[in-house]
């Protein structure tokens, strides 16, 4: 059942990246490896955190492939497919291999701002095409667009396969109306780490994550434990990582978490144009409370 495979973590996975700038994939298949075996629920391919806008489409499909032939069905698969127009994003799905993704994720329309009727003629299209399940990604910090309650529910309550949307907005009196006034098997997904808990308070049924990348066991065992009822527990790990939350962000998305990964020493601290790394001040920072964090866990 779709409900049970995007309930959990879900981790937005990075793309590693070597010094000559190339994919690293030895990197990647030990990343996934580690995210395997250390209790995410799903993996998200081409999401934001992937640097996708850096990516060549031929890179898209190779990384795609890659990562649904290493996961080698283990984890569920959602697949970022999502854009500006409508029209490239409708022909990206259709000539698109969906057999082994168990849904698309897709963000709202960035840059050119579209109407609230113009974001639900944009999903409408999306969801007529394919019998994948959509989930709906509303991010309007990076899309300059926000995804309205009402036009959430007018998606959800229409269309069978918009199943779900990734709540980025950090509005919580919006994210609270469509958890109250959504059809039963509609799932609000958070998508900020820093907001997971509090948000699965209210109804939420996880998050995809990007700290997961680097504390897969932890984050998700904080998820777990607030979507059982254990609020205590999952509260006390929720503020273990709350310094982290603000340092994974300060210099931009995915440069944070890869200066963590880098630390840890899974990859090399390597971003594509025009993202950078972080500064060093942050860099050392994040050594310094990893370093605490680690003697904690």
């Amino acid at each position: 059942m779709l409900k049970n495979k995007l309930v959990g973590m879900g981790v937005a996975l990075i793309t590693p990246f070597k010094e000559n700038d190339t994919i690293d994939y030895d990197a990647l298949r030990r990343l996934i490896e580690f995210q395997i075996k250390n209790g995410t629920d799903y993996l998200v391919v081409l999401g934001t955190t992937a640097e996708t806008p850096t990516l060549s489409e031929e890179e898209k499909e190779e990384l795609t492939h890659f990562i649904i032939t290493q996961n080698r069905g283990r984890l569920p698969i959602v697949l970022g497919i999502g854009g500006n127009n409508t029209r490239s994003v409708v022909e990206k799905i259709k000539n698109t291999d969906l057999s082994q993704v168990d849904a698309i994720l897709s963000v709202a329309p960035y840059y050119n701002k579209p109407s609230q009727e113009g974001l639900y003629q944009h999903y409408k299209a999306i969801a007529e095409s394919t019998n994948t399940p959509i989930i709906l990604y509303n991010v309007p910090g990076r899309t300059g667009v926000n995804i309205a309650a009402t036009t959430v529910l007018r998606l959800a309550n229409e269309f069978p396969n918009i199943v779900a949307i990734k709540e980025a907005s950090g509005n919580f009196k919006q994210i609270d109306d469509i958890i109250k006034n959504k059809p039963k098997n509609f799932m609000v997904i958070s998508g900020d780490d820093g907001i997971t808990f509090p948000l699965i308070t209210l109804g939420a049924v996880g998050v995809i994550s990007v700290i997961g990348n680097a504390f897969p066991k932890e984050f998700s065992r904080m998820v777990r434990m607030a979507m059982r009822g254990d609020l205590e527990g999952a509260r006390e790990i929720h503020y273990r990582f709350t310094e982290l939350f603000e340092l994974l962000f300060v210099d931009g998305n995915p440069a944070g978490v890869k200066s963590m990964l880098s630390v840890m020493g899974f990859i090399e601290n390597r971003l594509r144009l025009p993202l950078v790394p972080t500064t060093i001040k942050t860099f050392e920072k994040m050594r310094f409370v990893l370093n605490q964090l680690n003697t904690k866990i």
